[in-house]
């Protein structure tokens, strides 16, 4: 795996909480974020004991050089008894579901602090993963951005947003498309990373092929529900040996180009202007090329 330079987690992988031997193979594959997720993937029945277990499993993770994120239910639910209990594994992110009210986010804030607080931990030292799965949550994700500094991350739902636009689930995910461009769209605006919607489908080949979509887009970073699409989806997302040979040959065409006075490069059949140097010089530098 070639890392990027940059602070970036770039793959994020969900998993319930009551299958151990799943948590090993989270930690041993290609994911550099973990969520152990408190809410729909861990039946109700099983959260007392998978709480008490999170310090176990978050040391596992770490071991493995893993960012643990720790997904709660609502706070008018579950949420608090998921908190308190999230808090003393020391996660470095706490993922909020069906995120769509600015307020949830002022009290998960709130709520961190204290905890914080109460444990001995640095104040503002958890981040909040708002988990965007309704059509409210996608048109408010700016707003919700904005309730936090804690917010970095905003990831885009799948199954639970296509319930809620009343979609019909497709492999090509056509249903979705809208609202990963307009999702992405807010995030920039926003000045936080979006993360695409979590591929659900069985087949590795689609996890390469949609992470490949979402990365032209301009998405960064993918979710995921299977530790054995992770290496799939870091294929697409990191550049291969042509790619940087390619921006390379952008980024020297450019700056000669510049050095003779001219205002653009051709390149392949693509100009290259100021936009387009400055993007693969970015890419270049965030992967180390």
């Amino acid at each position: 795996m070639t890392a990027p330079t940059e602070n970036l987690w770039r793959l994020w992988l969900f998993g319930g909480g009551g299958d151990a031997r799943n948590h090993h193979a989270m930690a041993e594959s290609a994911a550099q974020a973990l969520i152990l997720d408190l809410e729909d993937f861990t039946p109700a029945p099983l959260r007392p004991s998978v709480r008490a277990r999170l310090p176990e499993i978050a040391q596992l993770w770490r071991q493995h050089g893993k960012a643990v994120c720790i997904r709660i239910n609502a706070l008018d639910a579950e949420g608090p008894e998921d908190l308190a209990a999230a808090l003393r594994a020391q996660p470095e992110v706490i993922a909020y579901p069906m995120a769509a009210h600015p307020s949830d986010m002022h009290r998960l804030h709130d709520a961190l602090s204290q905890g914080e607080t109460q444990l001995g931990l640095p104040v503002g030292s958890t981040q909040i993963l708002p988990v965007c799965e309704t059509a409210l949550g996608v048109v408010q994700v700016r707003a919700l951005a904005q309730a936090s500094h804690r917010i970095r991350y905003a990831l885009l739902g799948t199954e639970d947003l296509a319930a809620d636009l009343m979609a019909e689930r497709s492999v090509e995910g056509l249903e979705l498309a809208h609202a990963r461009r307009h999702f992405l769209l807010e995030c920039r605006a926003a000045g936080i990373e979006p993360i695409d919607a979590p591929y659900t489908w069985s087949a590795p080949e689609g996890a390469h092929a949609e992470t490949q979509q979402a990365r032209q887009l301009g998405y960064r970073c993918k979710s995921l529900v299977r530790p054995e699409h992770t290496q799939a989806a870091w294929a697409a997302l990191a550049p291969s040996a042509t790619e940087l040979a390619a921006l390379r040959a952008r980024v020297s065409a450019f700056e000669a180009a510049r050095t003779r006075g001219e205002d653009r490069a051709l390149v392949d059949g693509l100009w290259i202007e100021v936009p387009t140097y400055k993007a693969a010089l970015r890419r270049l530098q965030e992967w180390g090329g």
